[in-house]
């Protein structure tokens, strides 16, 4: 176990003394859940298409490795480096989702991923943290008495995001942002007619991507009526948990995860479910539960309006983005191939969420020991 001195004012120390140490151990279990889930769920998948049995082991390894590197290190910075980081990165990810309209491959008809030699960058997936914490810091200039137009500047820069995020297209992640969204600027003070208005417009858009944008149709007409069209994966899925029922196969023994289409990515926590049963499941959405709680109850006392939105949207997005993913495996909701944190397979989800998780360990660190002045990280007096 780590042992720090409270007298030391070693970096480490600091960061040691302040950090919300239970969520970053939630955070450590679920990287080392992926992993192990990796082992079992991608082996199938990856002899399938032909590659090396590990192949998605090794890559995941690495990326999970990062990840955590990237979570401890964002976990240091600043309340005001946060915000430099999120203001920064957020113009260049909306420039590199633009270029997946312009240069990027055509993937089972959209284009969003970026190839980068032997990487394939998704942009969209990093324009989520940095979009909600630019949100955060313009809408608590409000609450700062600061004289710029705060709600209607997020509505124009949510229109940006929400109209690339159409054009690529990618609906799952339009639906994720408008949530996240729409809660930033019900915490902000919107009005609840506007609010409803929000909500009645996101219905509007649900009904243009159907009417328009024949992938989204054809996924909602075949969640409404399966006979409509191709439900194999949703099928094996479902047949994945009955075949594992309440404790499981055991690990390695899963026969309906051999035919399961993205059992290391979308649908791997249907893997889940025939290899460690139902009561697994359940342990897993503890964990997540965990997070979002733990996140959710250090703003309790939180006076900062910017880390109250930042911290607030950015555990909306990971308890959402986890929610949906359970949904789809469980076919109560349409197909929508987003990842579940820290578990599926995939480099740029799981860096993406890093970046995100860190900024929450950033922006919720507390000691009440340690004066603001004295603080080297500046995590209390910089704003």
């Amino acid at each position: 176990m780590i042992a720090f001195s409270r007298s030391d004012n070693s970096l480490m120390s600091r960061w040691w003394w302040t950090v919300d140490r239970w969520m970053l151990l939630l955070i450590f279990a679920l990287t080392i859940v992926g992993i192990w889930l990796t082992l079992t769920a991608s082996p199938a998948v990856a002899e399938r298409i032909g590659l090396d049995s590990y192949h998605f082991v090794k890559k995941q390894t690495v990326f999970l490795t990062m990840g955590l590197g990237v979570v401890i290190g964002i976990s240091m910075l600043s309340t005001a480096m946060v915000r430099r980081i999120a203001i920064i990165g957020f113009p260049i990810s909306l420039l590199l989702v633009l270029l997946t309209l312009l240069i990027g491959p055509e993937i089972k008809g959209a284009t969003r991923w970026l190839p980068l030699g032997m990487f394939t960058l998704q942009p969209s997936e990093f324009l989520k943290p940095f979009f909600i914490v630019t949100t955060a810091w313009i809408l608590s200039a409000h609450f700062n008495n600061e004289e710029i137009p705060a709600k209607r500047v997020s509505f124009g820069l949510y229109g940006v995001v929400v109209g690339l995020l159409i054009l690529q297209p990618d609906f799952g992640q339009t639906v994720l942002i408008s949530a996240v969204w729409i809660a930033q600027m019900a915490l902000a003070g919107l009005p609840l007619m506007w609010l409803s208005l929000a909500g009645v417009s996101a219905l509007m858009g649900v009904g243009l991507s159907y009417a328009f944008l024949p992938h989204v149709a054809s996924r909602i007409d075949r969640f409404i009526n399966p006979a409509s069209g191709d439900t194999f994966q949703a099928d094996k899925a479902i047949e994945a948990f009955e075949s594992g029922g309440m404790l499981g196969k055991g690990p390695g023994e899963g026969a309906v995860k051999l035919n399961l289409p993205d059992a290391h990515a979308d649908y791997i926590f249907a893997v889940i479910g025939e290899e460690f049963g139902a009561v697994a499941c359940v342990m897993l959405l503890f964990l997540f539960a965990g997070v979002v709680m733990r996140g959710l109850s250090n703003l309790l006392e939180e006076e900062s309006a910017f880390r109250l939105l930042a911290v607030a949207g950015l555990i909306i997005q990971f308890g959402l983005q986890s929610l949906i993913n359970v949904g789809v495996n469980l076919a109560v909701l349409p197909s929508k191939g987003m990842t579940l944190p820290f578990v599926s397979y995939g480099g740029s989800s799981m860096l993406a969420l890093a970046i995100g998780m860190g900024m929450v360990l950033a922006l919720t660190r507390r000691n009440r020991f340690i004066q603001p002045e004295l603080d080297p990280l500046g995590w209390r007096a910089a704003e």
